[in-house]
């Protein structure tokens, strides 16, 4: 009984959706019929285009980027194998803070030839001062002084050559001259941030040409786009700027344009926009995403209809025309327009012989009859 139940259901529902299709028929001239029922049970809608300012935009294309003073690679000035490190990506570091050890012997030999330099300098400024008294009680001859002086001087500038290297390795050299010997050198964060990359693993040599550990601050985040050189005069400072991240979001973002590069020099002949972005945007970016931009330049008057009215076949656009509506309910004619520019929800079109302002188009439920 419930199977009889059932199949009986299943008939009523098929003929009634197939009765539902025939109130959206085609005529002989071109003309769609949708039935007045048809109409009001699919909700659909009839407007004429309304006029309403349009942006004019130049397009560009770029990416999310931090100023030079917010990047930062740590490497090191002198080979050497990494004793420990405990950083992965995305850690957050702050400025100061030990990133990676390093150990080499070439730490201990540089430690070990400024500790002799600075035994040296006693004796060596202690004989310059020596001779310089006897050439001045002319005791001993010039010779003998120039000498002296010139040992003295020499072994200065190596003592401050070594002491400056001991610096960049951030050895304390007040430390080494009290016979304290470090095989190991520590390197620091010269920036707060995020760790974008860990090149480091223990054991590995590291050398003075790689980047060990790279840091991002991304409180300063900025637009860096390409304009191409055909676009390059309509473009200003303080104009607005809409952008999309399209392999990350559908959302559209908001900045504005501030710095602009004054010379072509790019194979692609671009110039680069430097756009600023709103503090509640920088929230949801990361550095590095590429973005697909809109630079306003400036607004114009159009006739603009809602994106769902307008039909689109192989790059042509037609309009659902309201020609008549009588009691078989309403007919519309496909007709074709040329579209314009695009706003969030609204498409321009050119008005023509058979649109403009008054006609009557449908503007809602175009959708379910072209399909």
């Amino acid at each position: 009984m419930k199977n009889s139940i059932s199949l009986l259901s299943l008939l009523i529902l098929m003929i009634s959706c197939k009765d539902a299709k025939k109130e959206v028929l085609p005529t002989d001239d071109g003309q769609t019929i949708v039935s007045n029922q048809q109409f009001q049970t699919m909700d659909m809608q009839i407007g004429s285009p309304i006029e309403q300012d349009f942006d004019v935009t130049v397009k560009a294309s770029g990416r999310i980027d931090v100023p030079p003073q917010n990047r930062a690679k740590v490497t090191t000035f002198i080979a050497g194998y990494v004793k420990s490190t405990k950083l992965l990506p995305g850690d957050k570091v702050t400025k100061g803070q030990a990133l990676v050890t390093l150990e080499s012997t070439e730490f201990v030999d540089i430690q070990k030839d400024f500790l002799e330099v600075a035994e040296q300098i006693h004796y060596l400024k202690s004989e310059f001062e020596r001779q310089k008294t006897l050439y001045n009680e002319k005791i001993t001859s010039q010779k003998n002084y120039l000498k002296a002086e010139s040992d003295y001087r020499s072994a200065m500038g190596k003592y401050q050559t070594l002491r400056q290297k001991l610096i960049l390795l951030n050895i304390n050299p007040a430390q080494v001259q009290q016979g304290k010997i470090a095989t190991t050198i520590t390197l620091y964060a010269p920036i707060s941030g995020d760790v974008t990359v860990v090149n480091a693993s223990v054991g590995m040599l590291m050398a003075p040409s790689e980047t060990i550990i790279e840091i991002v601050n991304n409180s300063d985040l900025h637009l860096e786009l390409s304009v191409f050189e055909k676009d390059i005069l309509k473009i200003k400072e303080n104009q607005p700027i809409k952008f999309t991240v399209p392999e990350a979001s559908k959302e559209i973002f908001k900045g504005t344009t501030h710095l602009i590069t004054k010379s072509v020099e790019n194979e692609d002949r671009t110039i680069n926009v430097h756009g600023h972005l709103d503090d509640s945007v920088k929230q949801k970016l990361f550095t590095g995403m590429f973005v697909e931009a809109d630079i306003i330049t400036a607004t114009k008057k159009g006739f603009a209809i809602p994106k769902d009215a307008l039909i689109s076949e192989n790059q042509k656009y037609f309009v659902l025309l309201l020609k008549n509506q009588d009691q078989k309910g309403y007919h519309f004619e496909r007709v074709p327009v040329t579209k314009g520019t695009d706003s969030e929800n609204f498409v321009e079109i050119i008005p023509n012989s058979q649109v403009n302002a008054s006609s009557k188009i449908l503007t809602k439920g175009v959708f379910d009859i072209i399909n």
